[in-house]
């Protein structure tokens, strides 16, 4: 297995190095339906052999059962695994569909702890602000974040879905390892200014959703009748009704170049966003999320494309055609900020 492990980079200035490919794992406990966990336990160990180490994970999916689901693995490779969790996003008692976004440092101390006692470890390798309470100022948001650093309970700080302006604040007050944020074919945003920012400051990206949530796979075509009731994917703008069918055609481009290269579409979706390591110039590693071994299996071997200058430039048109926003509410995301 030693010559087909992929290949390893650094997050941030003091970050941990990981594999040039994380491991989403939200899907595991939540949001796409029932998953199966013998198998999602097996995903886990052959993303490992593949040489997969950063985990992705959050209090949120699944109200912590995901963090219990992982723990397991987590301990039996604690050392060889980058453990990734999140805070900031609860649900409302009254609304489990309406989300609660909250930073206030007592707030942050509470999940924290959570966290530990779900995950069963006595560390978190890195550990993100989920989303944004703008009520609450950022330093003294990193400002608490960084007390877990100095007390040992959190080794490197992570940011998702900020703006340029507020990672930088961040970053002055203590370093940031990465910033977690929508990035694909599909979604592109933050290239207006917050890619630039990571690179000034040293900071990796690490895009969610790389594939679309699927979509760029063809795996659907309208969440509306291709997805079950359980599938948050539903509640997408860009995935129903006229949307999905605009959108739908814009999969011609992926197509042509898979062909080409003898790779399935979602291998050239996630070569588009592992080149954009180049393209920018600062370290990119993705998270795709499966709970399937023959997914990881095609994942990772999107690592080792390379696509001309050509095939990007095919490409590049894709994300200014989407039709329909990421998420209803848009203040869910960093780009109504900037």
């Amino acid at each position: 297995m030693t010559d087909s492990r992929i290949a390893k980079v650094q997050l941030g200035g003091e970050g941990p190095e990981v594999g040039v490919q994380g491991l989403g794992c939200m899907g595991m406990s939540w949001a796409y339906g029932p998953a199966d966990a013998g198998e999602s336990r097996a995903t886990l160990e052959r993303a490992l052999e593949a040489g997969v180490t950063l985990y992705d994970t959050a209090d949120a999916y699944g109200a912590g059962e995901n963090e219990k689901f992982l723990s397991p693995f987590f301990k039996e490779h604690r050392d060889e695994v980058v453990i990734a969790t999140k805070f900031a996003i609860s649900t409302s008692p009254d609304d489990p569909m309406k989300r609660i976004i909250r930073n206030d440092p007592p707030y942050i101390r509470q999940c924290v702890e959570a966290s530990l006692k779900r995950l069963d470890v006595d560390v978190i390798d890195l550990y993100y602000m989920h989303r944004r309470d703008v009520n609450v100022p950022i330093e003294e948001a990193v400002a608490a974040m960084a007390e877990l650093v100095r007390e040992g309970k959190v080794k490197h700080l992570g940011l998702s879905e900020v703006t340029a302006g507020e990672l930088r604040a961040a970053q002055a007050v203590h370093p940031i390892a990465a910033v977690q944020s929508e990035w694909s074919l599909f979604s592109r945003d933050i290239e207006a200014h917050v890619v630039s920012a990571a690179k000034e400051l040293g900071v990796a990206l690490v895009p969610y959703s790389p594939l679309g949530r699927g979509f760029l796979t063809g795996s659907f075509a309208n969440a509306d009748t291709d997805l079950t009731d359980q599938d948050f994917r539903r509640t997408m703008p860009r995935f129903t009704g006229e949307n999905a069918a605009a959108n739908v055609v814009l999969l011609e481009p992926i197509r042509a170049v898979a062909e080409a290269h003898g790779a399935s579409p979602a291998q050239i979706a996630l070569a588009w966003v592992q080149q954009q390591a180049t393209v920018h110039g600062l370290p990119v590693v993705p998270i795709p999320g499966t709970t399937k071994r023959s997914r990881v299996e095609e994942n990772v071997a999107a690592t080792r494309i390379v696509l001309t200058a050509e095939e990007l430039a095919l490409l590049e048109p894709i994300a200014a055609k989407v039709a329909g926003d990421r998420y209803p509410d848009m203040t869910f995301a960093s780009a109504g900020r900037e």
